[in-house]
């Protein structure tokens, strides 16, 4: 008899492909002997990322059809082969449970495993349902939300389990206030060329408080060279600017602030830590759904929110200022993400999971 496997579908970023790394780890530990296999766009940087943690990885040539004008036609033609790939894994593999993290590429997979009566399960991290898991809300069992602001959304399905975070963050101490200030910038695995550009144009003005402020920059890999040397060139020489931190959690406990976007993973990541964050929403992201979940760190009180239209270097700039000189209200943001800690959410959802796998309710 063959081992019972589940697949894990969906990716693309690094914000569905962390939550869903971290729950095949915790399934695979929970049942020994049962098989993860992660299905996902197979994009360069996504292959590079799961060969890393060397995990079973299958890809599915599919692209987006939201919000993509022309360029729709094109993911409409990839379907017919995308649906055609996705039922061949399905009959090779056989798996007693198929999870979808998001993404476009866990549409084919988790549906036709819905139609095939094979048990599906859905992870919305969004505060706003994603394009993709909207459309397979009707045909899944269950749909696992981060946010408990989203269950009217998931129409009956949803439960609130939170973000299965990786447990480093939990692990991320009180940081112990010094007489810098630490600042964290990143802008997702890839980097942003918004956050890139944004940041460094207001070194000029932060200048003569360079001896007060430590930077620690992931730029992604296209622009580490110039954003490095915009440091330098204006007297942050102690910048540690680099295209990816592999060991993020630990970042995280060296900042005493972190500037960055607002993904679903990101936030879940910064209440896991408590880490007053400056949130730049990405202008770009679907439905806008990034401003929504960083309203909602907002509301908590652990984050301040700027929006692209509203960036300019003097504001940035102010902002690091009056972290500076108000250290206790770093203290009381980190207090205010407290209540979105969602601790032990893998372990959770993973028992959710395998209830559904033995066809418990």
């Amino acid at each position: 008899m063959s081992a019972p496997r589940v697949i894990i579908s969906g990716g693309g970023t690094g914000g569905h492909l962390f939550p869903a790394l971290v729950l095949g780890r915790r399934l695979a530990e929970a049942v020994p002997g049962l098989e993860i296999i992660h299905v996902g766009s197979g994009r360069p940087a996504e292959r590079a990322l799961m060969a890393r943690q060397n995990v079973r990885f299958l890809s599915l040539r599919v692209e987006g059809l939201k919000g993509r004008g022309w360029r729709s036609l094109r993911s409409l033609v990839l379907l017919p082969a995308a649906f055609a790939r996705a039922f061949l894994l399905l009959r090779e593999t056989k798996p007693g449970l198929v999870v979808g993290v998001g993404g476009y590429s866990s549409g084919p997979v988790v549906l036709l495993a819905a139609w095939t009566g094979i048990p599906t399960m859905i992870l919305e991290q969004n505060v706003r349902p994603g394009f993709t898991n909207r459309l397979l809300l009707p045909w899944v069992r269950t749909a696992v939300a981060a946010f408990e602001i989203s269950l009217p959304r998931l129409k009956g399905k949803g439960v609130f389990l939170g973000n299965p975070v990786r447990e480093a963050f939990y692990a991320v101490p009180r940081k112990a206030r010094g007489e810098r200030l630490s600042v964290l910038v990143f802008g997702g695995s890839q980097g942003s060329r918004f956050l890139n550009r944004g940041v460094t144009s207001a070194l000029p003005i932060l200048e003569r408080w360079r001896k007060a402020l430590k930077f620690v920059h992931q730029t992604g890999p296209a622009d580490a060279r110039w954003v490095g040397h915009a440091y330098a060139e204006s007297g942050f020489d102690e910048a540690v600017v680099v295209p990816f931190i592999e060991d993020m959690a630990a970042a995280f406990a060296a900042a005493d602030l972190v500037v960055c976007r607002a993904g679903a993973t990101t936030c879940a990541e910064l209440a896991a830590a408590r880490r007053a964050a400056i949130l730049v929403p990405f202008a770009g992201a679907a439905e806008d759904h990034q401003t929504q979940n960083a309203a909602e760190l907002v509301r908590a009180g652990g984050a301040e929110m700027i929006r692209e239209a509203e960036w300019s270097p003097k504001h940035f700039a102010q902002r690091l200022l009056f972290y500076l000189s108000h250290r206790d209200r770093l203290t009381a943001m980190e207090d205010g993400l407290s209540p979105l800690r969602t601790e032990g959410a893998a372990g959770v959802i993973a028992d959710r999971a395998l209830a559904l796998m033995k066809g418990r309710p």
